[in-house]
């Protein structure tokens, strides 16, 4: 290859905050060996996509992407991973005459090194048994270009295997990163001047149980408030039964972990959950959601929905609705089953048509909006703070979320991005929030200040 400092690269992430987290790591690896990051819409010489695997759509689209780089510069080098790449090695190769390099997710701490070799790529080298894989790739990063929020990746893989999944078989088994390592990372982002650091892995809530005892999320999250950093902390998708009233009353007592939690539901049916082989029933999460309720009056409270499991009936989907109808939640995330190779739901009975599972997500799309405004107009009157992320959108205010994650507009002036400011909430129209800047007044919502449990 020429040499580096002539070099451009493009990268394309599909799927999950993880991806975007080890992408990120790929750009600040780049850029330290010299290489120009130019938009994948750009000519470049090398090209990495970091594929997504979760639905037979993800799939799709990282197929289009890898087809756009092949066709934008087919003398370039292809470099391809992530999940679909994992899973479905044999299918990229046989995407293009021309070598493509294969970088399977335990060796992403070695793909720049790949991208930017002269030999021609070995797919036997790159690849491997992520069954087997028992240390986290160590992906440090520098900065997220244009976003005001990181993400620090703690964890990796999953142990549950849910019937509908294919991530445990493209990210292995529950590996965590040293809480040292976490601390370090997170102390990069607080000098590079970032105010929130989100929390994310496959399977957050298993954090440390492969580091031994004493090791957990929430020693790691005191830990993390214990030092002096000047930034917010916010905590990614965790399963119901994670949500531990230890958990809760840190949440509450402590300012920098903000109160937002995200529970993937998918179900409001206990027998759909069994099939699923998910671990609760719909009783259960209801009880996790009034405790979290209990605990932090204000918090934001999101889950996840799955519409059009097979066998999921109409009153099963009923009994779904109902439940949700009856949570105390803040928004939801639904989305159409996707059979996915390898797992028990793709030769299951009962297959619902696309054209149902279309109008059962539109349903709970109805519902989201009438959850969200709820939430949102019990918002109207307090101060919340608020990371203004920029006024680039269609009513050219600032914009940016709160700790308990509302989205609010507000007049401010430019020098005010990336700070966290106190907004009182004056306004809901439609799906959207307004507020006015009280600086230098102080917040005056739940909080951090919770109900602590005893």
């Amino acid at each position: 290859m020429k040499g580096r400092q002539n070099l451009t690269v493009a990268i394309a992430t599909l799927g999950c905050k993880v991806n975007q987290y080890e992408s990120a790591a790929f750009v600040s690896r780049f850029q330290e060996d010299g290489v120009e990051v130019v938009a994948f819409s750009q000519k470049a010489d090398i090209y990495v996509v970091n594929s997504c695997a979760v639905t037979g759509k993800a799939a799709a689209q990282s197929r289009q992407m890898i087809r756009r780089a092949l066709r934008q510069n087919p003398e370039a080098r292809i470099v391809v991973t992530g999940c679909y790449a994992q899973i479905a090695s044999q299918d990229v190769l046989e995407m293009a005459d021309q070598p493509l390099c294969i970088v399977g997710n335990e060796n992403k701490h070695m793909l720049v090194e790949i991208a930017l070799s002269d030999r021609l790529c070995d797919l036997e080298i790159y690849m491997g048994d992520i069954s087997k894989k028992r240390e986290i790739c160590d992906l440090p990063v520098r900065r997220f270009a244009g976003r005001t929020r990181a993400y620090l990746k703690i964890q990796d893989g999953c142990n549950s295997f849910c019937s509908y999944c294919v991530v445990p078989f493209a990210r292995g088994r529950v590996r965590s990163l040293a809480p040292d390592k976490v601390v370090e990372q997170a102390a990069v982002f607080s000098q590079e001047g970032y105010r929130e650091i989100v929390l994310t892995g496959i399977h957050v809530g298993m954090y440390g149980l492969d580091l031994g005892p004493g090791h957990g999320l929430v020693p790691l999250l005191q830990t993390l408030a214990g030092r002096a950093f000047s930034t917010r902390f916010r905590i990614s998708s965790l399963e119901p039964n994670e949500v531990s009233r230890d958990l809760l009353n840190l949440m509450v007592s402590c300012d920098q972990i903000v109160p937002h939690l995200h529970l993937p539901l998918q179900s409001g049916d206990d027998a759909t959950l069994r099939r699923m082989n998910r671990t609760y029933g719909a009783s259960q999460f209801a009880e996790v959601v009034a405790m979290v309720r209990e605990a932090l009056p204000s918090a934001a409270i999101g889950i996840d929905l799955m519409a059009g499991f097979p066998g999921e009936d109409e009153r099963a989907f009923a009994a779904t609705v109902d439940l949700v109808e009856r949570l105390d939640i803040g928004y939801l995330h639904a989305f159409p089953f996707s059979k996915r190779p390898g797992t028990l739901a793709e030769t299951m009975a009962g297959q619902v048509s696309r054209e149902e599972k279309e109008r059962r997500v539109a349903i709970l799309a109805d519902l989201d909006h009438k959850k969200r405004t709820a939430f949102y107009s019990r918002q109207v009157g307090t101060v919340r703070q608020v990371l203004a992320e920029g006024s680039r959108n269609q009513f050219r205010l600032m914009k940016g979320f709160s700790e308990n994650y509302v989205p609010v507009h507000f007049q401010a002036p430019a020098e005010v991005t990336n700070q966290v400011v106190p907004v009182r909430i004056d306004r809901v129209m439609d799906r959207s929030v307004f507020g006015t800047l009280v600086l230098p007044a102080k917040g005056t919502g739940d909080g951090p200040q919770g109900r602590l449990f005893p």
